[in-house]
């Protein structure tokens, strides 16, 4: 199992989701809700396992 952060826009984050997910090899077991980073309004993060 690995833990990935990811960090970008909303739109960054959703779109990197659904590559990982259509990956046969990569099983996606848990994606996390999305955190605001401190300091922007624009950039946020989001965790995930797979």
């Amino acid at each position: 199992m690995l833990k990935i952060r990811l960090m970008g826009t909303k739109n960054d984050i959703k779109w990197f989701e659904k590559i990982l997910k259509r990956q046969p090899k990569v099983a996606v077991t848990e994606v996390s809700e999305l955190y605001r980073n401190k300091g922007t309004n624009r950039y946020y993060r989001a965790y995930v396992e797979v």
